[in-house]
C-alpha cells in the first residue's frame, strides 16, 4: 500500500511545481479504502459520531483516500476482525473513543489498523479544552492518518477560516471557523464589519474593514489579547487585500482622491506608497512573484479585468483575455485564479465561474460551473482554492482541491457572506 503512495506523492507534489497545462491524472481506482467505526464502551455517542462522520468527509475531500462509516461495534480494547476486513477490499480500520476528560473537553483516543498487514500501525490521542471545537478534533485525526501514510499535507484543514456575515441593512459580523462553517465564533459585532484578512500565518491577528464611523476605517485587531489597532482611514473604501509573506507590508484599496487606487502600508514605519495611479478603479491587489509584482482588477478597458504591475515599475499588463467583467483574484507563486461573470447579458441570472491560469503560458483552466462563485483565496500551499459560492439562494462555502479536480461545498445556516480569508 505504501508503494501506491510512494507514486500518488510524487504525482501530486510536482502537479503545480510545473506549468499548469499539465493533464490531472486520475487515481481513484489506486487509492487505499478505510472504514471509520466508533467503539462500543465510548463515554460520548454522540460526539464519538460526530467526529466519525467528519473525519469520514475529511478523507474525501483530501482527495487521497476512499473512505467511509463502518458498523463494526466492539470495545476499544479489542481488535478488529482484520482477515473479514481485507476480504472486503478495506485496507486500513480507524476505531474511535472518547473518554472523560476530567477538564470539559474533549478527548478522543484512536487506533489505526493495517489490514494487508495484519497490524495496528498507529495509537494516538487528540483532545481540545473545548467540547464546541470537536470539528478540529476529527481534522486534527484526519490530518494524523494522512501524515502517517505519507500522502500530501493537509494542514490547512486544521486553519481558522475568517469571514464576514450579513446579518441585516448595514450589519455584517467578522466570524471564525473552522473550513466546514460546523464550528463558528463571532468576534467582532456590531455596525458593517467586511473583508477580513489574516495578518499572518499564525493567525493571531487579521485585518478588517469597519463603517462603523461616517469614514471606512482599517482595523488590525488580535484574536487573543483583543487588542484594537487603527491602521488607517479613507474616504468611499480602504480594504486590506493581502499580507507580504514576512507580514510587514499590506496591499490597501483606498480611495481618499475620489477614486480607488492601490497602496502599500507599511506597518513598521506606517507609511504607504501609491502603486497604482489611474483616474479610473483600480481595486483588489495581490503578491505574485515573491512579493515583487502585484494582480489587481481594474476598469482599464471599461469593464472589470485582471491586470498585473511590478511593484517598482510603472507600466502594466493584462492578463486576461476572456469575459468581460472579471471581478476578483487570488494568486500563489506563478498562479493567478479569478471570478469571471458568464451571464449573456445585464439582465439575465448572474453567473461568476472561476478560472485558473498561468503567468508562465496561456493556459486557462474553468473551475466552477454554475451560480455566482466569487472572492476565491488559495491555501497557503498552493494545492486548493476556497471561495463563496451564492446559488438559489444560499451562500456557501466552496473548497476546490485543484490536484484532484475535486470540489465540496459547506452551506451557511444563516445569513449571507460577504467575504472569506483562511
Amino acid at each position: 500500500m505504501k508503494k501506491i503512495f510512494l507514486l500518488f506523492i510524487f504525482i501530486c507534489t510536482n502537479l503545480l511545481a510545473v506549468d499548469a497545462t499539465m493533464e490531472i491524472i486520475k487515481k481513484s481506482d489506486n487509492l487505499p479504502k478505510i472504514e471509520i467505526a466508533v467503539a462500543s464502551d465510548t463515554k460520548n455517542l454522540v460526539y464519538a459520531n460526530k467526529i466519525k462522520k467528519m473525519i469520514v468527509e475529511d478523507l474525501l475531500v483530501s482527495g487521497h483516500f476512499q473512505a467511509s462509516s463502518s458498523n463494526e461495534n466492539f470495545n476499544f480494547s479489542s481488535n478488529p476482525n482484520m482477515l473479514a476486513l481485507k476480504k472486503r477490499g478495506v485496507d486500513l480500520f480507524l476505531n474511535l473513543s472518547i473518554l472523560d476528560s476530567g477538564f470539559g473537553g474533549l478527548n478522543l483516543n484512536i487506533k489505526l489498523y493495517d489490514n494487508n498487514i495484519m497490524k495496528l500501525i498507529l495509537e494516538k490521542n487528540i483532545s481540545s479544552s473545548q467540547l464546541d471545537r470537536y470539528p478540529f478534533v476529527a481534522h486534527r485525526t484526519a490530518i494524523t492518518i494522512n501524515k502517517y501514510l505519507n500522502a500530501p499535507a493537509i494542514d490547512w484543514m486544521d486553519k481558522f477560516v475568517i469571514f464576514s456575515v450579513y446579518k441585516d441593512a448595514k450589519k455584517a459580523n467578522i466570524v471564525i471557523g473552522d473550513y466546514t462553517l460546523t464550528y463558528q465564533k463571532t468576534i467582532i459585532s456590531g455596525g458593517l464589519n467586511i473583508f477580513p484578512k489574516w495578518a499572518n500565518s499564525k493567525q493571531d491577528s487579521f485585518y478588517y474593514t469597519s463603517y462603523k464611523g461616517f469614514v471606512p476605517e482599517l482595523i488590525k485587531y488580535n484574536l487573543y489579547t483583543r487588542k484594537v489597532e487603527k491602521v488607517m482611514k479613507s474616504e468611499g473604501m480602504v480594504v486590506c487585500s493581502d499580507v507580504s509573506k514576512d507580514g510587514t507590508k499590506l496591499l490597501v484599496t483606498a480611495s481618499p482622491e475620489g477614486q480607488p487606487d492601490i497602496y502599500m502600508y507599511d506597518i513598521l514605519n506606517k507609511r504607504k506608497v501609491k502603486l497604482t495611479n489611474y483616474k479610473g478603479i483600480d481595486v483588489g491587489g495581490h503578491f505574485v512573484e515573491n512579493d515583487s509584482k502585484i494582480v489587481f482588477v481594474s476598469d482599464r478597458l471599461k469593464n472589470p479585468n485582471i491586470f498585473s504591475k511590478k511593484i517598482n515599475g510603472r507600466g502594466v499588463e493584462r492578463l486576461v483575455y476572456h469575459g468581460n467583467n472579471n471581478s476578483s483574484a487570488t494568486t500563489f507563486d506563478n498562479y493567478v485564479v479569478y471570478s469571471s461573470r458568464e451571464s449573456g447579458n445585464e439582465f439575465s441570472e448572474n453567473t461568476f465561474n472561476l478560472y485558473l491560469i498561468s503567468l508562465k503560458s496561456d493556459f486557462i483552466r474553468r473551475l466552477t460551473t454554475n451560480g455566482v462563485n466569487q472572492f476565491p483565496k488559495f491555501s497557503n500551499d498552493g494545492e486548493s482554492v476556497l471561495f463563496i459560492k451564492n446559488y438559489r439562494g444560499k451562500s456557501s462555502v466552496g473548497i476546490i482541491r485543484l490536484n484532484y479536480n475535486k470540489s465540496f461545498l459547506f452551506p451557511l445556516i444563516s445569513g449571507k457572506l460577504q467575504s472569506i480569508d483562511w
